[in-house]
């Protein structure tokens, strides 16, 4: 471990809903929650003023629902978190080459490489700065955490929450640590807290005084050993800037089981479309495809396929997976269904024969798809969807965002990130010509979503 606590952890403060409320004026210390709405749906993240209720990620959407009736519920928007998520790493990568994501909101940075800290004051003098480019450049907070390795720098930022900032001093981490409950250390999860609670370890205290051997004999070798130096706030991780992907995928849960077999592989050839989409932004392809399914009793198959090279081809992704699905029973209905390819590389090397076959399938069905097409037209109209929180635009009122809809209607309030209060609201049929999705508004005037200056 260093002698300074030039490790930071960021963490931005309850975030898809801190974007919801930012770019939302009506909806500004209300209670927000993100996430499927579906009867499936699980719970994103809850803002600050919905935690209040006990609503938190991960919970299922119908027990939130139920804690708290009056929030509001929205769909994800994870293109506009996408981008502002890369506006902040923007903001970290100016601080050092070493940069650490975790996840769209989360990240370590090392101050030291960069140059920018070097001791306690230098380091606390980086975060605050890095908090007020944050509020700047996105109107969103971000808590900061500052310490001597990741695992404290992280458990810092956690104390931060939300909206501030905390810097262990180095030779203060056995005192700090000591009287916090199990559950603060990593890897410490509600079945291992358990445990140690039965043999009356409750505090970082109690493990360190607990001993090595004991803890050993508790947990097996690896997560004993590996908790007792947690314990004693020893972490000598490093910060690495780059994570090698080793696979990419998609899936899709059902509000209610497939049993149709026909719209089960239509499904499949949906995700391994959206599968290549995403491994072709990427720049990547993959010599693996593999295909989940969970079936209605919730058992979870999955099958995969080696091709002889790497491929971003839909066409063969789409076959193999239609290969795959051939070998599972969906008899009694399927609830989720995913595709994902694995043995990444950065080049393609096509399966000339999986290729050639898939081209030959193409061609048997294009006259099929081309007879279809009126049919899939009409489809398109009669399912037009008005996602919960999702951008709109309206011929005559303008920009705003989708409160719900149901029955035919769909109810849009009219509002702008940057109104000092709650827009208007308007009532319109599903299939208003006038009304139309569109793009999110930057959520700082001046700068768009994408962090160019206007």
């Amino acid at each position: 471990m260093r002698n300074a606590p030039t490790i930071l952890h960021l963490d931005m403060d309850a975030f898809f809903a801190s974007v919801e409320q930012a770019s939302k004026p009506s909806l500004r210390g209300k209670a927000v929650v993100v996430g499927g709405l579906g009867p499936r749906g699980v719970v994103a993240t809850a803002s600050y003023e919905a935690r209040v209720f006990g609503v938190h990620s991960a919970m299922p959407m119908g027990q939130a629902r139920r804690l708290a009736p009056n929030a509001a519920y929205l769909v994800p928007r994870f293109g506009l978190y996408r981008s502002i998520s890369e506006q902040v790493m923007g903001l970290l990568r100016g601080l050092s080459p070493l940069v650490e994501p975790l996840s769209l909101d989360e990240a370590f940075v090392d101050l030291e490489a960069g140059e920018v800290a070097w001791d306690a004051g230098s380091a606390r003098l980086t975060g605050e700065r890095l908090r007020a480019d944050i509020r700047a450049v996105t109107g969103l907070s971000g808590s900061v955490g500052l310490a001597a390795s990741k695992m404290l720098a992280k458990i810092a930022s956690e104390q931060a929450k939300p909206d501030g900032l905390v810097l262990i001093e180095p030779g203060t981490e056995r005192s700090m640590l000591g009287p916090m409950p199990v559950r603060i250390l990593p890897g410490v999860g509600p079945a291992t807290g358990d445990h140690l609670r039965r043999a009356g370890i409750t505090t970082v205290d109690e493990i360190a005084e607990a001993g090595e051997d004991e803890l050993v004999r508790l947990l097996g070798k690896a997560h004993g050993h590996a908790l007792y130096a947690m314990a004693l706030a020893h972490d000598e991780r490093p910060v690495v800037a780059e994570r090698e992907t080793k696979s990419v995928s998609v899936e899709d849960t059902y509000d209610v089981d497939i049993h149709d077999r026909l719209r089960v592989g239509l499904e499949v050839q949906r995700l391994a479309d959206r599968c290549v989409r995403r491994l072709r932004g990427a720049g990547l392809s993959g010599r693996t495809i593999v295909l989940k399914v969970r079936r209605y009793d919730f058992s979870t198959l999955t099958r995969s396929e080696t091709l002889r090279g790497p491929t971003d081809d839909p066409a063969v992704v789409r076959e193999a997976a239609a290969r795959l699905l051939d070998s599972v029973d969906t008899t009694g209905g399927v609830r989720l269904l995913g595709v994902g390819v694995s043995g990444l590389a950065d080049y393609t090397q096509e399966d000339l024969f999986a290729q050639a076959a898939a081209v030959e399938g193409a061609a048997e069905s294009a006259a099929e798809e081309e007879a279809a097409e009126p049919v899939a037209e009409q489809e398109v109209v009669a399912e037009r969807r008005w996602p919960a929180g999702h951008d709109v635009r309206h011929a005559e009122y303008g920009h705003g965002w989708v409160q719900g809809s149901g029955l035919g209607r769909v109810t849009v309030r009219f509002e702008t990130p940057g109104a000092v209060g709650p827009g208007r609201v308007r009532t319109f049929r599903v299939e208003d010509p006038e009304l139309e999705p569109a793009e999110p508004l930057p959520l700082v005037p001046g700068i768009s979503v994408d962090g160019v200056r206007m």
